[in-house]
């Protein structure tokens, strides 16, 4: 029997984020969003592409109307949750809480009730609080709530490495930690340029323009489109992340998961190495951080934590 993925919201996210799926033809994929017919026509759209790039990939849109719809979402292994308002100039991902608050908090009751065993992950944003909302409400076990950030975050800083240094984006390896924003946590220490440390071969001066443009990413993106915010590299990020799950390749990959005590933080979701399979979150990856990183890591962990007291949880 074929798998099951739910992408919630038609957006450009979420829609890029289904054709990304449809063309891995692992899984039948669902699109669901409150306006009419949006998901239906995306999921025709995509239906027809399959002859030509060649999947089997059954796509189909879900109307979600006067609180009918959710019912269809029921079966799903994993749930992508994409819908939210988007970004525009001069807003932080923080500035989008209360109200992408009433809207991931009211999927996450929709998701606990009808796919109570998926997989979820999170994309809307602020990321790392409303994966902490999800986890909230929808009381599902820590490994199956998980945030999409670090993939990202570590794709924009692969791209400018390779960028300022005219090597392919392939021989670069980078790990961003921490929230996804202005705390998070970039570790040039642990980024290899065809295994070399990028210590070794740019200077502290040309790295920290590179972190800075990494935290910047995303507004950077935002300025340019001016209507509208990233959608390509997110999409992609959230495919690597269901190739792991849906494949069980125990890939460590930094995404967002609930922490007990991992890093000196309890409580709260934060962006850490995770091994990721079949069951979700397999295990969290202990780095060994040095003081000054781990302390950046930690206060983000304070920045997300602050975050839930805005949301009352």
């Amino acid at each position: 029997m074929r798998k099951k993925i739910t992408v919630v919201g038609a957006g450009f996210v979420g829609a890029t984020t289904a054709q990304r799926l449809a063309e891995r033809n692992y899984a039948d994929v669902v699109i669901a969003d409150v306006i009419e017919f949006l998901a239906e026509g995306k999921a025709l759209d995509l239906v027809e592409a399959g002859p030509i790039v060649g999947y089997d990939a059954h796509v189909g849109g879900i109307t979600i109307k006067d609180g009918v719809g959710y019912e269809k979402i029921g079966g799903s292994d994993i749930v992508v949750m994409t819908a939210g308002i988007a970004r525009k100039p001069g807003m932080s991902r923080d500035d989008l809480i209360l109200t992408n608050q009433k809207i991931v908090g009211g999927w996450a009751e929709q998701i606990a009730k009808h796919a109570p065993n998926a997989i979820v992950i999170v994309v809307t944003n602020p990321v790392d609080a409303m994966t902490q909302l999800m986890g909230h409400v929808t009381k599902f076990p820590k490994p199956r709530v998980i945030g999409q950030a670090g993939v990202l975050d570590s794709a924009r800083f692969r791209a400018f490495v390779a960028m300022e240094l005219g090597v392919s984006v392939q021989n670069v390896d980078a790990y961003v930690l921490g929230a996804h924003g202005d705390q998070m946590v970039p570790l040039p220490r642990y980024t290899t340029v065809a295994g070399v440390p990028l210590t070794e071969l740019l200077s502290k001066e040309k790295i920290d323009a590179l972190v800075k443009r990494t935290r910047d990413g995303g507004a950077e993106i935002v300025n340019l489109l001016k209507t509208g915010s990233a959608f390509y590299a997110p999409s992609a990020a959230v495919a690597e992340m269901v190739d792991a799950i849906l494949c069980d390749k125990k890939k460590i990959l930094p995404c967002i998961a609930y922490l007990e005590g991992e890093y000196g933080i309890r409580g709260v979701y934060a962006g850490v190495p995770v091994k990721l399979g079949a069951q979700g979150i397999a295990e969290i990856v202990k780095l060994n951080l040095n003081a000054e990183e781990l302390a950046a890591l930690q206060k983000s962990g304070e920045a997300v934590r602050a975050l839930n007291k805005v949301m009352g949880i």
